[in-house]
Order: C-alpha cells, then sequence, then structure tokens
C-alpha cells in the first residue's frame, strides 16, 4: 500500500480570499495527481503573518468553524481526499497556531495547536497547545494512524516519540523556516528513533525567510534482507514553488516496525525520572546541584 501525500509548497497571496483561492485550486491538483492527503505549510490562512500589534493579530485570526475552514472541509468531501489545513486560529486570550486534518468525507479527525511556540521570536503573541493528538485516517486504500507537529516542534524528540508511543505511523509537519542541515537531520533523527515516517512542508523560496526543501522521511532505515542501510528521505522539493507528489510504502513501514528495535521495544521508563519532573522542580535540580 503506498500513502501518497500531496506538500503544497505555495506562495501567499495578501487576503485571506486569496489564500482560499490559492489553497484550493492547489488540492484539486493534488487530487489529480492522486494524492491521499494534501498537507498545506504552517499558518497558511494569512502566510505566517504574525503581526505583534493586537487588534491586527486579531483580524487576522479565523475560528475553526469558520467559513475558511469549512471550505476546505467541504473540498475534503468533494474531492475524496484528506487535507491538512493550516491557520492562525482564534481562540482566548490570544491565538493558536494550528492545523485541522479533514479526512476523505470531510470530517475533522485532528485538530492540533503548536504546542512548542517560537515564544522567543514572533510567536510570542500566541497561546500554545498543550496536548498530542493522533487519528486513524481512512483515505480509501488503507487507515493509516496519523499525528502532527507543527515546525519548531521538531526540535523537541518528546513530540514525535508521544506520538510515536500513540501509536502514529506518519506525522504531518507544517513548517515555515529556512530547510538548512540541522532542521532536516532533525526530522531525520525523529523518524529514525520513532519508526516512523514525517511529511514536512514548507514555503517556497520566495517568502521570507524559507527556502522550500519540503521533505518526506519514510522512517525505514534498511531492509530486512539487504547489508547496508539506506538514505530515509524519500523525496525532497527544490526551493521552487510547487504541488509535490511524495509517496510512503505503508506495507514496507510496517513490515520494518514489526521486527526492528527503535520505538519503543526496548525502552526503560522507569529510569526516565527526571523527564517526569515538573519545569519547576527540573530548575531546583539544576541549581542544587550547580550549587554541590
Amino acid at each position: 500500500m503506498r500513502l501518497n501525500i500531496a506538500l503544497l509548497q505555495l506562495l501567499p497571496g495578501h487576503t485571506l480570499d486569496e489564500q482560499l483561492r490559492k489553497g484550493k485550486t492547489a488540492c484539486e491538483h493534488a487530487k489529480r495527481e492522486g494524492a491521499h492527503i494534501a498537507l498545506f505549510p504552517e499558518m497558511w490562512s494569512d502566510g505566517y503573518a504574525l503581526p505583534q500589534d493586537r487588534r491586527e493579530l486579531e483580524r487576522l485570526a479565523v475560528g475553526a468553524d469558520s467559513e475558511f475552514v469549512r471550505e476546505f472541509s467541504e473540498l475534503a468531501a468533494r474531492l475524496d481526499m484528506a487535507i491538512g489545513i493550516t491557520f492562525l486560529e482564534r481562540h482566548d486570550p490570544n491565538p493558536l497556531n494550528s492545523m485541522i486534518l479533514f479526512d476523505r468525507h470531510g470530517a475533522d479527525v485532528l485538530h492540533y495547536s503548536k504546542v512548542h511556540t517560537c515564544a522567543f521570536d514572533l510567536e510570542h503573541v500566541l497561546d500554545a497547545g498543550n496536548e498530542w493528538r493522533v487519528a486513524d485516517l481512512d483515505v480509501g486504500c488503507c487507515t493509516v494512524r496519523v499525528g502532527a507537529m507543527i515546525c519548531f516542534d521538531r526540535e523537541f524528540p518528546e513530540s514525535a516519540r508521544i506520538l510515536m508511543l500513540d501509536g502514529a505511523e506518519v506525522i504531518l509537519a507544517p513548517n515555515a523556516c529556512p530547510m538548512e542541515i540541522n532542521r532536516l537531520s532533525a526530522l531525520r533523527t525523529r523518524a529514525y528513533e520513532n519508526m516512523l515516517a514525517i511529511a514536512t512542508c514548507n514555503y517556497p523560496q520566495g517568502q521570507p525567510d524559507c527556502n522550500g526543501h519540503s521533505t518526506v522521511f519514510d522512517g525505514i532505515a534498511w531492509y530486512r534482507d539487504e547489508p547496508h542501510s539506506r538514505d530515509m528521505c524519500v523525496f525532497e522539493a527544490p526551493e521552487q514553488e510547487g504541488v509535490y507528489l511524495a509517496r510512503i510504502d505503508l506495507d514496507q513501514l510496517r513490515d520494518f516496525r514489526s521486527h526492528e528495535v527503535n520505538g519503543a521495544k526496548y525502552r526503560r521508563p522507569s529510569t526516565y525520572g527526571l523527564l517526569r519532573e515538573t519545569v519547576g522542580s527540573m530548575v531546583e535540580a539544576g541549581a542544587d546541584r550547580s550549587d554541590a
């Protein structure tokens, strides 16, 4: 079974209506190419605009039940294709950086808000999400367990690890930043250590602080009967704008997960006590050690 994911590496427009029109056209293109899932880059509703003026920020935010989001639910049902739409989500007291995955029937099966916001930068005006979610996604040819993380979430091993522990086979990762060797290496590592696929959709060259290079790492580090490791990067887009189709062989991924050693198989959670402590107690522990 091959899962076809369309990475919509698009330059944004200047209005919500432009985002809607261009996004719908790209989804229709993806369907013609045979996609089971179409994935947008991070915060597509406003092209990752983050004004620091509160009134302007609230003006750009849209609700999860807004016409903009509903249009993609209806489009998913019409195209018989899952769509991961990203948006600046209206929320009290501050907006969220969110993605909703609509299945091929138009149902909201996964609604995720970025947990690791870039609070050191422009995203300090946003609220952070507070939970990880996975969903069983029926794509017609099969059902695949899908999770989500957004951009900076990639830098924290816990993000992909929690999704893996909840059964995720594929992680959808909207993005808005330069994809260079270190960020790409982080994605490769998350895929390797959890034996799962990660599909990342970035903005192309021409969008400030972005450079394309949307990728898919399929999580299969080697084949059972072959002597050498393999490159898990099965797709990397160029810098240019486009709708790019990537394929994941779910049968091979599932076979690999069934007999290889990464993921949850040899974890020893009883020894990971420090990871379970609160941030406050970790800070206190660090202070105690530095005083010793």
